[in-house]
């Protein structure tokens, strides 16, 4: 089918595994005069559930295609997606001081290599208001009053759901946001927000993880990428990456090479979740890369 007569989709589904799913959905596909350009699924037996995702271009537009899924949705018990193949994922990044994961992300989506887009940064400090300024993005300064605890949080909270909602946010990436979230925000972003953990969990805990690392004398520093729950660093991860590190590095060579780790590392993971390629699995992820 010529390009500019057909629409490009992604689709995403999960369900009780049994037999049919596949072809059950590429019937529908084909019904909407669908011609499948990357396919991937795979079938659990730790939770008996199977999870799939296509890329199709569908001669009969995606309204169609809705249409011809929404009988086989119901009949296997389906949570199914249905995206524009390549349109942006809006994003939303909160950061504190240090802004090398910033930097990374701006840099990337400005030069079109990431699928996202960013309406706005949020911030607990205004030490990254000129690196915002020099990429056009609006910065919002939200602060946090440790001397006024929850009450101080609680408000933070709300001025961050009123900017998602204003912004229409799709993606939350607390990019090295050094705050910790409320367990009911937590869960209103469920699914939709990712951190970058400095550390290849399980990690050392506490403040000056690469001081404790170097203390140790660590072989291997790295950085998980996950996402967000209630339960702190504990989140459903989907990447993790590492880097091998020897007896004469010292503290600070560990915080620059962990700084490099964790760039790449939150933007393959947000790379990933806006492209519909990560789908949850219950505590663990299912990554189509």
């Amino acid at each position: 089918m010529p390009a500019e007569t057909t629409t490009a989709v992604t689709l995403t589904l999960s369900c009780p595994d049994r037999p049919g799913i596949v072809h059950a959905v590429t019937g529908a596909l084909a019904a909407a005069d669908g011609n499948i350009v990357e396919s991937a699924q795979y079938g659990s037996e730790v939770t008996g559930r199977f999870f799939m995702r296509v890329d199709a271009q569908v001669g009969a537009g995606i309204t169609a295609l809705r249409d011809e899924l929404a009988p086989v949705a119901e009949r296997f018990g389906m949570d199914l997606e249905l995206f524009p193949t390549g349109a942006p994922t809006r994003t939303l990044i909160m950061v504190s001081k240090e802004g090398h994961c910033l930097n990374d992300l701006l840099f990337r989506q400005r030069a079109g290599l990431l699928p996202i887009e960013i309406p706005v940064i949020v911030s607990n400090h205004t030490d990254l208001a000129p690196l915002a300024a020099f990429y056009g993005v609006a910065f919002v300064h939200v602060p946090v009053d440790a001397a006024a605890k929850d009450t101080s949080k609680d408000a933070a909270e709300d001025r961050l759901r009123e900017l998602i909602v204003e912004h229409d946010v799709d993606l939350v990436v607390l990019a090295r946001y050094m705050q910790i979230l409320s367990d009911r925000l937590c869960g209103d972003l469920a699914g939709r927000a990712i951190n970058i953990h400095h550390s290849f969990l399980p990690s050392f805990k506490g403040a000056r993880p690469y001081a404790q690392a170097h203390q140790r004398g660590v072989k291997l520093i790295g950085a998980t990428a996950h996402y967000v729950t209630a339960d702190l660093d504990e989140g459903p991860i989907i990447e993790q990456d590492v880097v091998r590190v020897e007896h004469q590095h010292a503290a600070a060579q560990l915080v620059a090479m962990g700084r490099d780790v964790e760039t790449r590392t939150l933007r393959q993971a947000v790379a990933w979740h806006a492209e519909h390629r990560v789908l949850l699995d219950g505590h663990r992820t299912i990554v189509f890369r």
